[in-house]
């Protein structure tokens, strides 16, 4: 059984986040991606406390993707060091977990 984890990354507030997840999905990387609502972020960022509105994206998707995932976030990102984590998922739904893995795992027919 293919391994399920969650990515999360954050975004500036504006379209970003609906760019990267989009294509993310189209790209068959992830089978979903929450573009939550704004939040407030406060981080030290060389040597300066700094504030900003941001948004979390929530990945869901299997281990062996994370290279593709990690791959278009670089890309798109607007950040010099965007946030990459990656978590295990620890248990869930069967339908949903198979769910994740078919989607990621299809291959149309030629």
């Amino acid at each position: 059984m293919t391994e399920v984890v969650i990515v999360l990354t954050t975004v500036p507030e504006g379209d970003l986040g609906d760019t990267i997840a989009r294509r993310l999905i189209e790209e068959r990387v992830a089978a979903c991606v929450n573009v939550c609502a704004p939040m407030t972020s406060l981080y030290r960022w060389h040597g300066v406390v700094e504030r900003e509105t941001e948004r979390q994206l929530v990945v869901k998707t299997t281990r062996e993707h994370v290279p593709a995932v990690q791959a278009c976030i670089a890309e798109l990102h607007s950040y010099e060091v965007p946030e990459f984590m990656v978590l295990a998922v620890a248990d869930g739904s069967t339908a949903y977990l198979d769910w994740v893995q078919g989607e990621v795992s299809y291959k149309p027919e030629v």
